[in-house]
């Protein structure tokens, strides 16, 4: 089994026709994670609040900058994910074609490495 991330990406467009039904998105999105749970699949799920509430850390300079909302050039924000527990990265996409996502957004799959992957440093100690 291999964990793989379904992140959610939209743009202003998908975004705002998101807001235009949320009713009806959040309960199609309750249903969805109630399949993957009784599917016994689905280790987490979240979604983030609007960028503009956010900030940013630029690193690009010699100090850290930090300013308000999000990078104005950015086309497609992340809105959240589900982290899911299944046996290949084709049944991460099968999962991932079935997300109640709006029309113009993305869902991008990708593998959560494991632990016995991730080099690890020999000077910390855990």
């Amino acid at each position: 089994m291999s964990k793989y991330m379904l992140i959610m990406r939209g743009t202003d467009e998908s975004n705002a026709a998101m807001m235009a039904s949320i009713q009806e998105g959040i309960a199609r999105t309750r249903v969805f994670i109630e399949e993957m749970m009784k599917a016994g699949v689905l280790l987490a799920a979240e979604g983030l609040d609007d960028p503009g509430k956010g900030v940013v850390v630029d690193f690009s300079g010699e100090t850290p900058v930090v300013t308000d909302g999000p990078y104005g050039e950015t086309k497609e924000l992340f809105g959240g994910f589900f982290l899911l527990e299944v046996a290949s990265k084709q049944e991460a996409v099968e999962w991932a074609k079935r997300v109640p996502a709006v029309r113009g957004s993305k869902i991008e799959v990708r593998r959560v490495p494991g632990e016995d992957e991730v080099p690890q440093d020999s000077t910390v100690q855990g």
